[in-house]
């Protein structure tokens, strides 16, 4: 029996040689290629894109061979490429979509098979679960070879890097960033993203020292290419070693990043998503709603009051955020991860405008990271905030979720219990403000635990409380 293809958040994920065989990815390809049939989108043809890891190229190719076999062109790129890259092609090109061989933060024994649609943003849960019913098994999967499939025009290698400066260039005015004469530090954790902050802010006065920058799909020095720590350990030293003004890093595929102030203090998810809103609604005085993941700051909520903006909460992954983001023209959409997205742009997360927007916020207001966080606690008061990834137990799913179903605590670590969210997971909304967020994983067999609170104390006797409530203590 061929593995079974269950599509997750973006897709689909599996370990390489493993579940995550050539076999797979053109299963995958075909029920791609049968959804775009389906739903009549075969006439633009599907840019398909990959990124640093093992035999990403190839599984590219095999991607391109399945869908010339069914008659759909594809906009195949030149290199490894971030994610949001790929992403804005769909735009450039006027395509259906996008098929993208990555598994962006995952450890470097995994790869993943993610999929885009023609707005250049994550498929909705209806769709990927028609793609999913439509993969077949191995037999039923049809090819053409790579080379006679671009010989017959149905495969257009191409550069996708021209078009998304151009659009860096209409959402970011560089030249000052050029000029300002900051150090700036990159962390590109081995992946997609190395090298593009160092050509786009070359030229003038600003130096940007990266490292981490070749290509390896071992991702040397960490255990996955997320930017968080200890994995952006690296590039807090290298903040302080180079007296940087602030520190980037961007994942495997660049569409999320972590932080680091000019101190060398790591800026966390939720702290850079409410900064990264502030700049938006005060530096360049954008309004507009904000949507963010149930597991993510209630900073933004403090900050929507305060400039009087809609905020809408959603479920865990950006096949919730992106629709949402559409529907009621969103400013900003984001999450818990790491992932952030612009109007203006496509309602994907994008690690290399998110960089850019924040070195825009120190320069445009000539403060450092640290006092612009000091700056959005006199705002929205100080907000500490902690997670934990911890296996379990695959045959105790079923009990650990009727345990955190049964009657809800009255109070978690001194904490009042004000309410429960189910929407995605169990989220426990506590007296002070804060919360505390329980959840299996979209993309990994692991389980999460968040919390957020307005006492540091406090967070390890909340996540402590939590792994108390799933029976895994």
């Amino acid at each position: 029996m061929p593995p079974q293809i269950i599509f997750g958040t973006d897709g689909w994920r599996g370990i390489i040689a493993d579940d995550y065989t050539f076999e797979s990815v053109r299963r995958c390809a075909h029920g791609m290629a049968q959804y775009l049939i389906a739903t009549q989108q075969t006439t633009r043809g599907l840019v398909v894109g990959y990124d640093t890891r093992f035999q990403s190229d190839n599984f590219a190719k095999a991607v391109v061979e399945v869908l010339a076999a069914h008659g759909i062109k594809t906009y195949l790129v030149d290199r490894p490429t971030p994610t949001p890259v790929i992403s804005y092609a769909i735009l450039d090109k006027r395509a259906h979509g996008a098929i993208n061989i990555t598994a962006s933060h995952n450890p470097p024994t995994w790869n993943g098979f993610k999929v885009r649609a023609d707005y250049a943003g994550a498929i909705a849960p209806a769709g990927l679960k028609q793609i999913e019913a439509l993969i077949p098994d191995p037999a039923g999967v049809k090819r053409m070879n790579f080379d006679e499939a671009r010989a017959a025009g149905l495969v257009e290698v191409f550069d996708p890097k021209p078009a998304f400066l151009a659009q860096i260039n209409r959402l970011v005015n560089i030249e000052p960033l050029r000029r300002a004469g900051l150090t700036v530090a990159i962390d590109s954790m081995w992946g997609a993203g190395a090298g593009w902050f160092k050509s786009i802010l070359a030229g003038h006065a600003t130096r940007v020292v990266e490292i981490h920058d070749a290509h390896n799909p071992a991702f040397p020095e960490m255990d996955h290419p997320e930017p968080i720590p200890p994995n952006v350990n690296g590039l807090m030293d290298l903040v302080v070693r180079e007296h940087a003004h602030l520190g980037i890093a961007t994942d495997g595929d660049a569409d999320r990043i972590g932080g680091s102030t000019e101190k060398g203090v790591f800026i966390h998810q939720l702290q850079m998503y409410a900064l990264l809103a502030l700049y938006l609604l005060q530096v360049r005085g954008q309004r507009g709603a904000i949507v963010k993941t149930l597991n993510t700051t209630s900073m933004l909520d403090a900050l929507g009051k305060r400039f009087n903006v809609p905020v809408h909460e959603t479920g865990v992954g950006f096949k919730y955020v992106a629709p949402k983001m559409m529907e009621t023209d969103a400013l900003i959409g984001g999450e818990e991860s790491g992932g952030y997205a612009f109007r203006g742009h496509i309602p994907e997360r994008d690690g290399i405008v998110a960089g850019l927007y924040l070195l825009d916020f120190v320069v445009q207001t000539g403060k450092t990271p640290t006092q612009l966080l000091d700056y959005l606690f006199e705002l929205v008061g100080p907000h500490y905030y902690a997670r934990i990834d911890t296996n379990f137990p695959e045959e105790q799913r079923g009990a650990i979720v009727a345990r955190l179903q049964g009657a809800p605590p009255r109070e978690i670590a001194g904490f009042k219990v004000t309410g429960v969210n189910t929407l995605d997971g169990f989220k426990y909304l506590l007296d002070d403000g804060g919360w505390l967020c329980i959840r299996f994983s979209g993309t990994e067999p692991i389980m999460r635990f968040y919390a957020e609170t307005t006492r540091e104390g406090k967070l390890h006797d909340l996540l402590d409380a939590g792994l108390n409530l799933a029976g895994l203590r």
